[in-house]
């Protein structure tokens, strides 16, 4: 079988997370070269691949296209860069003529997203966005138990994600919104929002939302709640001065209720008069770089195309008009 070629886009704390997986899936994939200009990350790259046995480190570029004129174009691109930079990479590397997955969130706001589904439709090249909820085998299962009324009519989903973010991003790029585009919600909150809105399986009709920095120069703790255009109520809140990196989000529905976790890792069902939760088979875990792979090869739906990029970055733009307004908001 042809290994995947694929060039990583940014080797930061991430990315070599990224880079640890594919290493461990060498039949499927041979990682051709790293584009990172900091030679702190290089340095933290080459250690990963003396840890792991590997004698032999992929060269290095500073941008995507000199490392096309070097070597020619991969199959694949990852692209792990902090968030402004999303946009100028996906383009780069559509144009090369690679597919692409790009972790969250995909862009900064709605005008990047449609511009990188334009150059998606004009290269006719996969992109994905790397939400783990979405290419969750859990939350796949969550979603066909509600499509099958296994829980009756969803009511309302409830959503929560806490995390020692603040301390741990203090004087970092991503607390610097110019660069990161927001705080804890737009950051590791997007996989909530993400997850829950797959699980509601349609688009936001109108939220209300207020938000906090806590002295720092992004937004740190969220609340938001409001309505989807099927009539399901959704309440989340995000705490990004807290402790550990957790979530939780919980689907009510008429007859019973699902609850997982915002990168969908597990999947419990409570039933009518059994107030304890039961686990729900869900199949092996697989990386998402592994369900990526089946995408590639047609025998998996892509699970988070560009739009999904688009959805969020709708979504919070709604967020932000109303935690400007001081008011409710509705989606146009």
């Amino acid at each position: 079988m042809a290994k995947t070629s694929v060039i990583v886009v940014g080797t930061g704390g991430f990315g070599r997370y990224h880079i640890g997986c594919m290493l461990r899936q060498e039949k499927t994939t041979r990682i051709a070269g790293f584009v990172e200009i900091a030679e702190e990350s290089r340095a933290a790259v080459r250690k990963l691949y003396a840890d792991a046995g590997r004698k032999k480190v992929p060269p290095f570029y500073d941008t995507i296209g000199d490392l096309v004129k070097a070597q020619g174009a991969a199959d694949c691109a990852l692209i792990v860069t902090p968030h402004k930079c999303h946009v100028t990479h996906i383009l780069a590397a559509l144009k090369a003529g690679m597919d692409v997955l790009v972790e969250k969130p995909m862009v900064l706001n709605e005008g990047e997203a449609k511009q990188v589904i334009r150059a998606r439709d004009r290269t006719g090249r996969l992109l994905s966005v790397a939400f783990p909820g979405s290419f969750s085998v859990a939350v796949q299962k969550a979603r066909e138990l509600i499509a099958a009324g296994e829980i009756g009519p969803v009511v309302s989903i409830s959503a929560h994600s806490h995390q020692n973010w603040k301390a741990f991003t203090v004087g970092k790029w991503r607390q610097d919104p110019e660069i990161s585009g927001g705080g804890f919600l737009f950051d590791t909150g997007s996989h909530m929002i993400n997850t829950v809105v797959d699980l509601a399986g349609a688009d936001v009709a109108e939220l209300a939302a207020v938000q906090d920095n806590r002295g720092a120069p992004v937004e740190i703790t969220s609340a938001v709640s409001g309505t989807f255009k099927n009539g399901v109520f959704f309440a989340l809140c995000a705490a990004g001065d807290s402790i550990n990196c957790q979530s939780r989000v919980v689907v009510m529905g008429e007859k019973g209720v699902l609850i997982t976790a915002a990168a969908g890792e597990t999947l419990q069902l409570i039933r009518p008069g059994k107030p304890e939760p039961e686990a729900v088979p869900t199949g092996p875990w697989m990386s998402v770089w592994e369900r990526f792979l089946l995408v590639r090869k047609g025998k998996l739906a892509n699970p988070c195309p560009a739009e999904v990029g688009l959805r969020f970055a709708r979504f919070m733009d709604l967020v932000r008009e109303s935690v400007a307004g001081g008011e409710k908001v509705r989606a146009r």
